[in-house]
């Protein structure tokens, strides 16, 4: 009696056995590809850019009423991004320390309306320009200015410590009490659109949009060829060879396809020159 009982035992755990042996088999077969190897693992997403930008320079860069940054740099950039593969966010970022953050290497890249200069090249490399700049006059539409001479000796508006103050200084004498100086060149155009001074002198940029979405101020603008052209660059760090070349190639690409004329006309309403 217990001689058959210890064999069906010995059955019982073999058939057991060889069911465990079964199952095993089976799942190994069902974890593998067709062809008997392990399914590679997917790839890595690309790294999101952090960008740089100082949101406070209407319409370059700004913030909307959600929040979010808005601008032509911005719109510039995303459509760089796009053409050349590249996938970016942008972070608001104080200009008093925005090149220090890209040289430690917490912003992968600028924008923020910034001019190329060689001080600046010895630090940080920029793209190809994507923006010319200007001083630019207002007036009113009847006023007889009509060269940078002719307001030496009016009442002139400048937001503080621009390349407009720097220049109307230089003019009028930096000191001079005709000198009128605001926090920002809407303040300057509104003073202006009151009477308060005879003109403004600013970033072509900044004034050419407030007057395009003003038209009830009355101004005209005013240009002067003894003012130097200042051209806008995205910086990156210095040595990043590959990704400025990938910028630039974004660039050109946005500048064949029409796409860099469309945004300029949305922000600044006439023609990319």
């Amino acid at each position: 009696m217990s001689g058959i009982a210890i064999n069906r035992r010995f059955a019982l755990a073999a058939t057991s056995l060889c069911v465990a042996f079964a199952i095993a088999a089976c799942s190994k077969q069902e974890s593998t590809t067709p062809t008997g190897t392990s399914a590679p693992p997917a790839p890595a997403a690309a790294r999101v850019l952090v960008v740089g930008t100082d949101a406070a320079y209407t319409p370059f860069e700004s913030q909307n009423d959600k929040g979010e940054i808005v601008g032509f740099d911005i719109d510039v950039v995303k459509a760089v991004a796009q053409k050349a593969g590249l996938e970016v966010k942008f972070v608001n970022t104080p200009w008093e320390g925005i090149f220090n953050a890209l040289d430690q290497g917490d912003r992968d890249l600028l924008v923020s309306a910034i001019t190329i200069t060689d001080e600046r090249r010895q630090t940080m490399d920029f793209s190809q320009p994507y923006f010319d700049a200007r001083q630019l006059i207002a007036v009113k539409s009847d006023s007889p200015v009509a060269k940078f001479e002719d307001i030496k000796d009016m009442k002139v508006g400048v937001q503080n410590g621009t390349t407009g103050d720097e220049v109307v200084g230089k003019l009028l004498g930096k000191s001079s009490t005709a000198i009128k100086r605001f926090e920002s060149t809407p303040l300057a155009l509104k003073e202006l659109e009151a009477g308060g001074v005879q003109a403004v002198v600013a970033d072509n940029g900044v004034v050419v949009h407030y007057i395009a979405n003003n038209t009830e101020g009355g101004f005209k603008t005013v240009s002067d060829a003894g003012f130097p052209v200042e051209k806008y660059g995205i910086a990156v760090k210095k040595g990043n060879a590959e990704l400025l070349a990938r910028i630039n190639q974004g660039l050109e690409g946005i500048r064949a396809d029409g796409t860099y004329a469309k945004i300029y006309a949305s922000h600044f309403g006439a023609e990319a020159k």
